[in-house]
């Protein structure tokens, strides 16, 4: 391939956790980065963070994008080879209809892949999508792969908190394979688990609050912590590269470093991070546990992929981020 100099790509939601992390590594391997965030009129957002990355003076532009207004991602694809598409809205106005935020979502990255497709000069489309659109279906695996889909009936029958998103995710990782296929563009999807680790900006992710939820003492989240997959942020960032690379990428790939039960997470946590209070696994045996399957990277790992960071190195960058942020 060309001098990675010459080459640029477009990393969309640049201001979000991912994302951020995706432009300070892509920085870091000498690639041009075009990133879009999406402005508020009534606040300006603070994107000091990521202007102040390492190369980011000479190799970082930031564009203004909305997904209401598809046509807006256009100039910041234009002359890309690859397409990072990690924007998704974490915030959702309660008046608003799942169709209606369904819709947003889906004629926005569908405006994306066609921007891709018309300009010609995209050589792969990389979608960030979640677990959670791989194991709500119903199926009692004790491991589930690529091959196996969120059920949006199920999902809807359990009457858990963020259900939207995850049938929105799920629908649109869907819809952007499918167009890849139907077009002729070539589209992979990362599905990464829990995502964990050190943050840019003062707002702790969603993802990283709800890892920490033992630490916290966020009860809402401990039903989820039966058996979970986590990620590194880095890894997932580094994935994300290795995808836009690896020549014979094809389809979804899930991103998944490390399963712990939650009597070892609280085992774990209790030893290394003593100043505060962590639930004992008998305090917990009171819980109604989601039941989520263990998912398989073996199809990531099977490219040469490697990941580089286990639960210590997690949850020492995720506290951290807090500490520094006031959240701890």
């Amino acid at each position: 391939m060309e001098d990675k100099k010459q080459r640029r790509v477009c990393v969309t939601g640049g201001t979000g956790f991912v994302a951020s992390w995706l432009i300070m590594r892509l920085l870091q391997n000498s690639y041009s980065v075009n990133a879009t965030i999406r402005t508020n009129p009534d606040s300006k957002k603070d994107i000091s963070y990521l202007m102040n990355l390492p190369g980011a003076s000479e190799r970082l532009q930031i564009f203004n994008a909305d997904l209401n207004n598809p046509e807006t991602f256009t100039p910041a694809i234009k002359g890309c080879i690859g397409v990072f598409h990690v924007a998704h809205p974490m915030e959702w106005d309660e008046k608003e209809t799942e169709e209606t935020k369904t819709k947003r979502v889906i004629d926005g990255l569908l405006g994306i892949l066609q921007a891709s497709l018309d300009l010609k000069t995209v050589k792969r489309f990389v979608y960030t999508s979640s677990a959670t659109a791989v194991v709500f279906n119903g199926k009692d695996l004790d491991i589930m792969d690529e091959d196996s889909w969120t059920d949006v009936e199920f999902m809807r029958s359990l009457g858990l908190y963020g259900e939207s998103y995850v049938m929105i995710k799920t629908l649109a990782e869907r819809t952007a394979l499918e167009f890849g296929e139907k077009h002729g563009l070539d589209v992979v999807t990362l599905v990464p688990t829990w995502i964990n680790g050190p943050f840019f900006g003062p707002r702790c992710p969603n993802s990283v609050r709800a890892s920490l939820a033992l630490i916290f003492g966020d009860r809402e989240n401990y039903k989820f912590l039966l058996s979970t997959s986590f990620v590194h942020v880095d890894d997932v960032a580094r994935a994300s590269i290795f995808l836009l690379e690896y020549p014979c990428a094809k389809g979804r790939y899930i991103c998944s470093a490390v399963e712990v039960t939650v009597d070892k997470l609280s085992e774990f946590l209790s030893f290394r991070y003593t100043e505060y209070q962590i639930p004992t696994a008998d305090s917990l045996k009171g819980i109604t546990p989601v039941k989520i399957s263990g998912l398989s990277s073996k199809k990531l790992l099977e490219t040469g992929f490697e990941y580089q960071y286990g639960l210590e190195e997690m949850f020492d960058g995720a506290i951290r981020s807090c500490k520094e942020n006031g959240l701890l």
